[in-house]
């Protein structure tokens, strides 16, 4: 399946997860109901029984008034649905909510501790080859296992936790499997779904603490009605592990077999079915063994990399296949430890690649400061011919595979160190996205800082014009790399400095009063990364006919972005437009008037979008590639603002340039 398909996938089984849940609250409810009753007649007993009349236990069960059931009800869907509800919000923040919930603590990206500075190289490249924002990445230092989990609601606002025993005791190509793996979570939809799985199993938890705080506060009590409240109390305690084991049950059939598929997803993604079966294999030969002492392990346990938690009847509640079955899976020699005595390489902490100069191919090819958001209004641009239909294309959303990696590793690696440096830091990743922007010309560039300073923002313009060059040497090729390196660091801003971040953007593209599509796409991309919304996506239209028009604008906007200056321009806007317009099923549209290419309109394009379901999703961005691609070819240009929208969008897309069929270029 590719990523719209897994998307899709992970929501039918929150729907399934839902419907199962529900059940579960139900059969809760009714016990609780159970319980009531039965209090209710023992309080009541003399009264009821005495009647001359009276039919029996079940007799007596049908005379207690409704009321009394049907307030028991209520109250116990709404102590549920309250717990339920409470977690749910606090978990809306994303992936650091729940690891700072386990005690987790952020790496710094210029961390001096060259174990965290090998995970970070391996999650930055991991993120450069598949196209996703790099995720905030934590370590639970306490924990002497091997494990690590990821969580968030959406793409943008994951995180990849992982704890202090993982890192002294895996390799480089160890850690990479396991952050590989950790990623297809990322990207098959499996953190959405783990996430809400948190939220609904509070309530059913709930219940059981309800009655252990009655257990513990009533021990030793002289109260005359304590014996009643205790047994009340062991009963909800009872009830509440009731639904849990239900609970444990399904979270355990799903998540073994999404356990499967991530191990797959790491050997597709690396190549290298030594990296996680290395893994896996370490954790039964070192002995430091999976388990996670966290209080709250029992909540994540169905989001680990191992078995979080030791759990009765493991055969039918362990979240996690056995460590021998998912090693014969990726990797069968593993199975009599070869690789644990001939091929491992030696435990020692590198912190990656080191960090090379950029030589003279780093990137030859600029973005044109031209006016582009008007048709006809992009400079040359050269192209590289593409081998993919529309279709194709739409799988490389979400995909990774060892050659990117390679590439990643590579681009890294050329980075010079000062500015690789300076990403790490807030005001250096700040002021390296505005360098972005700046024109490599001497008159444009001081145009722009004016801008800025009478904007108020001049002293990040400032150290922006120091890194220009440097930015600028790199090329076309570099520049989401740049981005994505940088917004670690710009998210852990303040609030003041993100949103001073977005008024020195906003002045350096509107210096010459005119906006570029690479600018405009830019500014979407970072506004879109510093305000990620709390809660879980909602997928508000199931259709793509409900968003014609944004879909059009989107497609006006990309069929521009392919158009070479001159009089042929309408000719080929047109004809790329037409082809988008056909993928989409929108046959005989017109393409949107020029002033319909504004900011305001464009960025509400793009917001209606994101809230595409997966599948209709999909069909926009093949619509989009068959825009860029119309002509046979994908030019440089087109590749970043394709990057760029699917960030935007939530579909990450890999480098595309490197996925060109070999050809000549394409003035």
């Amino acid at each position: 399946m590719n990523f719209f398909e897994h998307q899709e996938s992970a929501r039918k089984r929150t729907r399934i997860m839902l419907v199962l849940y529900l059940l579960a609250v139900f059969a809760v409810i009714v016990a609780v109901d159970f319980v009531i009753a039965v209090a209710w007649t023992w309080m009541h007993f003399g009264a009821v029984v005495t009647e001359p009349t009276a039919p029996g236990w079940v007799g007596v069960l049908q005379t207690i008034p409704t009321r009394v059931y049907l307030l028991g009800a209520l109250g116990t869907l709404a102590v549920i649905l309250g717990a339920s509800l409470a977690q749910t919000l606090k978990l809306g923040a994303g992936g650091a909510a729940v690891a700072e919930m386990m005690g987790a603590r952020r790496v710094k990206p210029h961390s001096g501790d060259l174990l965290e500075q090998r995970l970070m190289n391996v999650v930055e490249e991991m993120s450069i080859a598949s196209g996703v924002r790099i995720p905030a990445v934590y370590v639970m230092d306490g924990e002497r296992a091997i494990n690590a989990f990821a969580a968030g609601n959406t793409i943008s606002n994951a995180a990849v936790v992982v704890t202090r025993g993982t890192l002294e005791a895996l390799n480089r190509d160890e850690l990479q499997g396991v952050i590989a793996h950790e990623f297809s979570h990322i990207l098959n939809g499996d953190m959405a779904l783990n996430i809400r799985m948190l939220g609904i199993l509070a309530g059913i938890v709930f219940i059981s603490s309800v009655g252990g705080f009655l257990l513990r506060n009533l021990r030793g009590s002289d109260n005359k009605g304590a014996g009643g409240i205790a047994a009340i109390g062991l009963a909800l305690f009872i009830i509440g592990y009731i639904g849990l084991f239900f609970a444990r049950l399904i979270k355990a059939s799903v998540s073994r077999q999404r356990e499967f598929l991530a191990d797959a997803s790491s050997v597709q993604f690396t190549r290298n079915p030594d990296g996680i079966a290395g893994a896996l294999d370490q954790i039964r030969a070192s002995g430091r063994g999976t388990e996670v002492g966290n209080r709250f392990a029992e909540d994540v346990a169905h989001m680990f990399f191992g078995q979080g938690i030791r759990v009765w009847l493991g055969g039918l509640f362990n979240t996690h296949p056995s460590l021998e079955e998912r090693i014969r899976r990726v990797s069968p020699r593993f199975q009599h430890g070869t690789y644990r005595t001939r091929r491992r390489l030696p435990e020692v902490a590198d912190a990656g690649a080191p960090l090379a100069p950029a030589g003279a191919g780093a990137g030859a090819v600029a973005f044109a400061a031209s006016d582009a958001m008007s048709p006809g209004g992009r400079a040359a641009d050269v192209g590289i011919a593409w081998g993919r239909s529309a279709a194709q294309s739409v799988a490389l959303v979400g995909s990774m595979d060892a050659g990117r990696m390679e590439g990643a590793h590579r681009q890294l690696a050329e980075l010079p160190m000062g500015l690789r440096e300076r990403l790490r830091d807030s005001v250096g990743a700040r002021a390296a996205l505005i360098a972005l922007l700046l024109a490599p010309r001497d008159a444009v560039m001081s145009l722009q800082i004016a801008a800025a300073r009478t904007a108020g923002v001049g002293t990040i313009v400032d150290e922006a014009a120091q890194l220009a060059r440097q930015v600028h040497q790199l090329g076309a090729a570099f520049q989401l790399a740049i981005v994505d390196l940088a917004l670690p660091a710009v998210k852990a801003a303040t609030r003041a400095q993100q949103e001073e971040l977005v008024q020195a953007l906003q002045a350096v593209i509107n210096a010459d009063r005119r906006v570029s599509i690479h600018e405009f796409a830019m500014l979407m991309l970072v506004q879109s990364q510093l305000v990620v919304p709390r809660g879980y996506p909602v997928s508000r239209y199931r259709k793509l006919g409900e968003v014609r028009d944004p879909a059009l604008l989107l497609i006006g906007l990309c069929a521009q972005a392919g158009c070479r200056p001159g009089p042929q321009s309408q000719e080929e806007a047109g004809m790329a437009f037409r082809a988008g317009a056909q993928a989409l099923g929108f046959e005989g549209a017109g393409m949107p008037g020029r002033e319909m290419f504004g900011l305001e309109s464009v960025h509400a394009a793009l917001a209606a979008l994101r809230e595409l379901a997966p599948m209709p999703k999909a069909l926009l961005i093949k619509g989009l590639f068959a825009t860029v691609t119309s002509d046979g070819s994908i030019r440089v240009i087109e590749a970043a603002l394709m990057r760029m929208v699917g960030a935007v969008l939530d579909c990450p897309l890999p480098p595309l340039i490197a996925d060109a069929a070999p050809g000549t270029l394409v003035p």
